[in-house]
């Protein structure tokens, strides 16, 4: 089974405990340089840890795990990207072959085509991008300042998105979208989640949903046989 080092993104020192494990010969590193210690390794189907850890190596392979995690959700949407641009009528065919989901890829590859290369933080999560990416690109990079500057957390984001649209709209307006946003963060995040998967900006999605929910209502209303009159 292959077998992988994990290598920081930052740091690419090899993650190595400093403890040896009983029972393990102490294996010479080339040229003589001290011990090999045991080191944290990737396979295909989990991760091979060697007994005795460090607390620090442990932390700090978590840390390198999320990173490539976040990382390879801007990778995948690219790469889709890429494969739409430049193989228009054999890219599915790819997506399949690589055993992946559409879905998944498309909302990916929406995020990216809201954030050009250049205008991605690396300080924030993919999800933090994701987060912003319905808004006009002046408002995303203000708020994508504000969170690399603050250190916010994907939720600590979103809040302060929905109270800033709270203050915009006033304590006396009626329209129905600023209304919407009291809503639960589940809720909110699952017609975000929504608009996303059709490739459509929040506000535009829940004012199409609306419409298209009034107009049935009111069709079927109009349908119904009118009652006589007593």
């Amino acid at each position: 089974m292959m077998m992988n080092q994990i290598e920081g993104r930052e740091n690419s020192d090899v993650l190595t405990s400093r403890a040896e494990p009983e029972g393990v010969p102490r294996a010479r590193r080339p040229g003589g340089q001290g011990p090999r210690l045991p080191q944290v390794l990737t396979t295909k189907v989990g991760l091979h840890i060697p007994p005795g850890l460090a607390f620090e190596d442990w932390e700090r392979a978590g840390r390198q795990l999320s990173g490539l995690i976040d990382s390879s959700s801007w990778w995948l949407g690219d790469w889709l990207i890429y494969g739409k641009d430049q193989y228009v009528d054999r890219y599915e065919r790819g997506i399949r072959a690589a055993g992946l989901q559409y879905q998944t890829l498309r909302n990916y590859s929406w995020v990216c085509r809201r954030f050009d290369m250049p205008r991605r933080r690396s300080a924030l999560s993919f999800q933090h991008h994701a987060e912003l990416a319905s808004l006009p690109v002046d408002e995303q990079d203000a708020w994508l300042d504000r969170a690399e500057h603050l250190k916010w957390t994907t939720k600590q984001l979103r809040n302060a998105v929905r109270a800033g649209r709270q203050r915009v709209a006033g304590p006396t307006s009626t329209a129905i979208a600023p209304r919407a946003l009291v809503l639960p963060d589940h809720r909110l995040q699952r017609w975000h989640t929504a608009a996303i998967q059709v490739g459509s900006e929040l506000s535009a999605w829940v004012t199409t949903t609306l419409d298209a929910a009034a107009s049935q209502v009111l069709k079927d209303r109009k349908a119904e046989p009118e009652l006589p009159r007593a």
